[in-house]
């Protein structure tokens, strides 16, 4: 998982224009066929400008680095490599990867692991990296409920789901990298994309809430050391962690089912007894 943070690149949207406005005004000055002694009203108008169109909100997330553009076989071989380390971690954890295993288990020659990735920890953070790439891919623009096309509060089920299997999946790495740097989790590019993801969709679902702080907190019980906590030490399932995460957010709405207790009624002042009648 990289900690860099893909800056959006300045102009990207505006070089066509800009190249089209330069050529346009070079082009005026030659072919306007104004003469030194000529009045100005005789002059050609001038063409305004095009108006860049805006950048697409979605353009501006931070994301984690794409590979290095790279040969079809090398880009073949480096999936190979990282699908098999990924299958050492699910099934033995972090600890029992080795170079010489990945290797074997990939197929791929030992001494080109070693020259893809230098060591084992460098080649596990390429594969936080690369599975934090999918899953930007996916609910940033992936089908719905988790990509774009669904309401909201859908994307936003979608999303907290997907991040349960995300961190319950490769939880042993995301504990390593909590660690060994406890607070660079909230300034590294993966959590900055879900955050400002998750601020958009909560400004949607509560336009007055404080939607950036809101955020935060839906992504605070990710915390990788309470996920192997609850998966390992509690045993408890993705899917439970995920029905877990609904209804912590259901919370404050009644159960289903439920019967809601009867409002409390004053009692009734008890009646006057009669007074009985003098004789006269």
């Amino acid at each position: 998982m990289s900690d860099s943070t893909r800056k959006p690149q300045a102009g990207r949207g505006t070089e066509t224009d800009s190249g089209t406005d330069a050529a346009t005004g070079a082009g005026a000055g030659k072919g306007s066929g104004t003469t030194a002694g000529a009045h100005p009203a005789d002059a050609p108008t001038p063409t305004p400008a095009a108006v860049p169109a805006p950048t697409p909100l979605l353009s501006l997330l931070p994301t984690v680095g794409g590979p290095a553009p790279e040969r079809a076989d090398a880009a073949r071989n480096r999936r190979k490599i990282l699908d098999a380390a990924a299958r050492i971690v699910a099934e033995e954890g972090p600890e029992a990867v080795t170079m010489n295993q990945v290797a074997h288990a990939s197929g791929i020659g030992v001494g080109t692991v070693y020259r893809r990735f230098g060591d084992v920890s460098q080649l596990l953070w390429a594969l936080l990296d690369d599975r934090e790439r999918q899953f930007q891919e996916a609910y940033l623009s992936g089908p719905p409920p988790l990509g774009p096309g669904a309401p909201a509060a859908e994307r936003l089920d979608a999303f907290l789901d997907a991040l349960v299997d995300r961190v319950v999946e490769q939880r042993e790495i995301l504990l390593a990298a909590q660690t060994a740097a406890p607070t660079a989790r909230y300034t590294s590019g993966a959590y900055l994309a879900m955050h400002t993801h998750l601020t958009l969709l909560v400004s949607h679902t509560r336009p007055t809430a404080n939607a950036p702080l809101l955020a935060h907190l839906l992504l605070a019980p990710f915390s990788p050391s309470l996920m192997h906590h609850l998966s390992q030490d509690q045993h408890l399932s993705a899917e439970e962690l995920k029905a877990g995460i609904r209804e912590l957010l259901n919370l404050r709405q009644p159960a289903h089912g439920a019967q809601q207790p009867e409002p409390e009624q004053e009692p009734k002042p008890e009646p006057e007894p009669e007074q009985e009648q003098e004789q006269v």
